[in-house]
Order: C-alpha cells, then sequence, then structure tokens
C-alpha cells in the first residue's frame, strides 16, 4: 500500500488587532471571498481560490503583548503574479523583495524556481503571492529580481 500524505494545505489562522481593519484589507486589497463571519466570536473566514477548497481565518481579539508575525504565500498564475505588484501599489502597500526591501518587481527564489511578491497586512504579517515557474532550478542563481532571472534565460 502507498503511504498516504495530505495533498494540500485547507486552511490557515492568523490572529488580527482589528477585525474590520483586517477584513477591509482581505476582501478589499486582495479580493478574497468572505465565506463567513461571526462578530461575537471575533472571526471571520474567507475562501481561497474556489469555494471549498482552501480557507483562511482571521481571528481578533488577542490581549497577549506577544505578537506573533505569520507568514502565508498564496498561489497565482505567473501573468496574474505580473499584474498585482501595480494593484498592491495602487493600495497604498508596500511590496518587498525575499530580503523585505521595497521592491518594484518579483523576486526569483533559483532552487524552486518561483517569483514572488512580499507584502505586509494590517497586522504586519508576511504574505507572499508565489508562482513556479516552468524553468529548470537554478540554485547557483540565488534569489534575484525577475528581470535578472529572465535575462540569464535569454
Amino acid at each position: 500500500m502507498p503511504a498516504l500524505s495530505p495533498c494540500s494545505l485547507f486552511e490557515a489562522h492568523l490572529n488580527v488587532g482589528e477585525l474590520d481593519r483586517s477584513t477591509a484589507f482581505y476582501s478589499q486589497v486582495l479580493g478574497l471571498e468572505q465565506a463567513h463571519l461571526n462578530r461575537e466570536r471575533g472571526v471571520a473566514f474567507y475562501w481561497i481560490g474556489e469555494r471549498g477548497r482552501s480557507m483562511l481565518g482571521l481571528w481578533a481579539g488577542s490581549s497577549s503583548p506577544n505578537v506573533m508575525q505569520l507568514h502565508l504565500a498564496f498561489r497565482v498564475e505567473l501573468e496574474d503574479l505580473l499584474h498585482w505588484q501595480q494593484r498592491l501599489i495602487k493600495a497604498g502597500v508596500v511590496t518587498l523583495d525575499f530580503f523585505g526591501e521595497p521592491a518594484a518587481e518579483p523576486s526569483v527564489i533559483g532552487w524552486m524556481p518561483a517569483a514572488s511578491i512580499f507584502f505586509r497586512d494590517p497586522d504586519h504579517h508576511l504574505l507572499e503571492l508565489l508562482v513556479m515557474l516552468p524553468d529548470e532550478p537554478c540554485p547557483s542563481a540565488g534569489i534575484v529580481s525577475y528581470s535578472t532571472w529572465r535575462q540569464k534565460e535569454a
């Protein structure tokens, strides 16, 4: 019998400082569809992609002074990734490279290879929009800008 393993991640959860601020960000900036909102419990759930495939939960009200900042990566298509940069900037979101510096284009992680845009939500969780590239992995390239990655192929 073959070994069984999970085939995808169904849900992830984040603690948020202000539920209304966070629901506005995930709905309006990222365009996620709200699946359920329960103000009494201080929780909102969002579908990621197709309904019933993947979900994000936002939980408000943590009184802990030790706020944990987490990282989530959302898979997108390449042509969409290239449009996200401008969409995020227009929404007032600072886009970052792999190293956390402001960036005007995606970063490419050569060993995968994958192109990514990083940014922070209102609670400073590090979010990433990522696409696996059809190119051959190139670990020696390291982590470079998307334009540098494309030049190596020319």
